[in-house]
């Protein structure tokens, strides 16, 4: 590797953390207002069925009941926020705006009578996304981070039963991985895509599908057919250079 992939590499990253620092970062400033103000903010989260309660899909995600929930969400929110952004740039924001906007809005049509906070939701919605994505696309350094994610985070999916914990919005961890597996389908043919095979390239050369070349038959004798290709000669003029059988020849 070059010192200028290796640049760019590191920039890449860099940047790939900057929203998800962001969105941690906006996380432990409103904890830091709540104990401040001795204010929990819950009023910032989502109640399901309850009109006031709608801008909860935006903001609950920031509020958080204590330092242990907050700090269980913080990592895991970096470190998948970032994969997602280093290697789905292209469709990064939309998944992850989308993530926070199905998540809350299925909370809020389905949720129990209480208030949901926390950015779990989003977290499990990333999981789901990236472990499905790398998938059904089938490109093995995606699939390697597909098995990382399991390695580190598969123990979440416990996370999605009622029975896990009374106190936990296990609505809003089924949700957000359901949304995050909806999404990966549906952005399935955008973003990195597995390669094509280096003999399937060549068939492709051979056969001509690349190449410009068209089938026409002679309009004179309507006999056989020619491939007829263009070119541009140095001088600048367009040629048309005919290749096929020749037209058969009238004697009187």
């Amino acid at each position: 590797m070059t010192k200028d992939s290796s640049a760019g590499e590191r920039k890449r990253l860099l940047l790939s953390m900057l929203i998800p620092f962001m969105l941690v970062f906006f996380m432990w400033l409103m904890r830091g207002a709540s104990l401040l103000f001795g204010n929990e903010f819950y009023f910032l989260g989502i109640y399901p069925g309850r009109v006031s309660s709608l801008t909860g899909i935006i903001t609950s995600p920031f509020v958080h009941s204590g330092i242990r929930h907050l700090v269980n969400n913080s990592l895991p929110l970096f470190i998948l926020g970032t994969a997602l952004f280093y290697f789905y740039s292209q469709v990064s924001f939309r998944v992850l705006l989308w993530i926070t906007l199905l998540t809350g809005l299925a909370v809020w049509i389905t949720g129990r009578p209480a208030w949901h906070i926390g950015a779990s939701g989003i977290v499990y919605g990333l999981a789901a996304f990236l472990f499905v994505s790398g998938i059904i696309r089938r490109h093995i350094p995606l699939m390697g981070l597909s098995l990382l994610v399991v390695f580190l985070y598969g123990s979440m999916v416990w996370g999605i039963f009622p029975g896990f914990g009374m106190d936990i919005s296990w609505e809003s961890h089924m949700l957000g991985a359901g949304a995050g597996v909806i999404l990966a389908i549906w952005y399935r043919h955008e973003g990195p895509q597995k390669p094509v095979p280096f003999y399937e390239r060549e068939e492709e050369n051979e056969t001509g599908e690349d190449s410009g070349e068209v089938a026409a038959v002679d309009p004179v004798t309507g006999a056989g057919s020619a491939a007829v290709t263009d070119s541009v000669t140095e001088a600048g003029f367009k040629t048309i250079t005919r290749a096929g059988p020749a037209p058969e020849s009238r004697s009187k």
